[in-house]
């Protein structure tokens, strides 16, 4: 829940100080080749939770996230040394659901546009089992005729 554009502004620092000190100083074999996309805040900066994505299976992802959570404490000393705030905020680290939402979505819509397909193959050719026009219409009489 972010509250403001300092909120942001410092949201988007903390991500550049995560993302390059993980690059640069973080040495853990387990670490995956991973990417922050997003840093949120709470509104009194008292927290911070950072979501990645991790390329790769689900061997790589659990090592990933054990790598972020030994590495921790360092990263949080780091962020608090360069920004320089009163108070360094706690970092949560979550992976971002999002690509996997993204493929299932894809999927889903791939589903959807093959049943599109196969029922207008089966729908070729024939026509409705009643009249064409099947709504009722008021009985004319012999004056609106003439």
């Amino acid at each position: 829940m972010m509250a403001g554009p300092r909120n942001a502004k410092l949201a988007d620092q903390i991500q550049v100080i995560l993302a390059s000190t993980i690059q640069n100083r973080i040495k853990d074999p387990r670490l995956g080749f991973m990417t922050i996309t997003e840093v949120r805040l709470t509104g009194d900066n008292r927290e911070a939770t950072a979501f990645y994505t991790v390329l790769g299976d689900e061997e790589a992802r659990k090592g990933t996230a054990a790598a972020l959570e030994s590495a921790k404490g360092l990263l949080r000393s780091t962020v608090g040394q360069q920004l320089g705030l009163k108070f360094t905020p706690t970092l949560a680290f979550v992976l971002d659901a999002t690509p996997d939402t993204a493929r299932h979505i894809e999927d889903l819509l791939a589903q959807v546009q093959a049943t599109d397909a196969a029922s207008a193959a089966a729908s070729a050719g024939k026509e409705f089992a009643g009249e064409a026009d099947p709504y009722r219409k008021p009985r004319e009489t012999e004056d609106e005729i003439q």
